[in-house]
């Protein structure tokens, strides 16, 4: 905690070496938010995709300040399945904000937790691509936060839900955080040790991840001649 400065809040690694006392709590922390993405719609500024393909590099750190397991795949299995898990409830607590509080949100002014705008685009999102937008949105900054709010608002199918939200979180945890174990060891074997260049991988995620979304608000700003008078 010394030299404390604002900027790494944004910073997912400070998230995942962050202690007390000498004590690591990054797992918990992960775990936390991954929670707090969906079930808590603070997701819109909270790393993610970055998050959990640097918990990838990190997973054996992570596993082992709290159970020792020698085995490796068995480590970032184990991570993977707890990340899995917090967000397969997060999603959960979304859609049950969701469904409780849809005309309060709609009616809501925009505030620095809340921004309407992005409610009323995963909105849209999740018309066009139905249960699919579940999964899709797991990928997706901002959509990852509102979908299963979206999804409560308009009273999906609570078992319906509920598949995609587990196929979702699952998938989104195993994929980025395989690929960042994974990933860290095959360019190690190489003589580049990834944790060197956290800042440009998270760059990296963060283009990638982010591109779709910026595609799509280019799209919806962009005016065809023939639209206009």
């Amino acid at each position: 905690m010394n030299n404390f400065e604002w900027t790494q809040l944004l910073n997912p690694e400070f998230y995942i070496t962050f202690e007390i006392a000498g004590i690591q709590l990054g797992l918990y922390i992960v775990l936390f938010i991954v929670f707090a993405e969906t079930g808590l719609f603070a997701g819109f500024f909270l790393p993610g995709d970055s998050l959990l393909f640097l918990a990838g590099i990190y997973s054996r750190d992570l596993i082992q300040n709290v159970v020792n397991i020698p085995a490796d795949f068995v480590n970032v299995t184990l991570l993977s399945v707890l990340v899995a898990i917090s967000g397969v409830f997060g999603n959960m607590m979304g859609y049950w904000f969701g469904a409780k509080s849809g005309y309060y949100l709609f009616k809501k002014e925009d505030t620095f937790w809340f921004k309407k705008k992005y409610l009323l685009q995963s909105k849209d999102f999740f018309e066009k691509y139905g249960g699919k937008a579940i999964i899709f949105a797991r990928f997706l900054p901002i959509f990852r936060t509102f979908a299963p709010i979206v999804a409560g608002i308009v009273s999906m199918d609570k078992k319906r839900f509920m598949f995609f939200n587990i196929l979702s979180s699952f998938l989104w945890s195993f994929i980025l955080i395989f690929s960042g174990h994974y990933l860290y060891g095959f360019f190690l074997e190489r003589g580049i040790d990834l944790k060197e260049h956290i800042e440009w991988i998270v760059i990296g995620i963060i283009f990638i991840s982010t591109f779709p979304v910026l595609m799509k608000l280019l799209k919806k700003r962009t005016v065809k001649p023939s639209d206009q008078v």
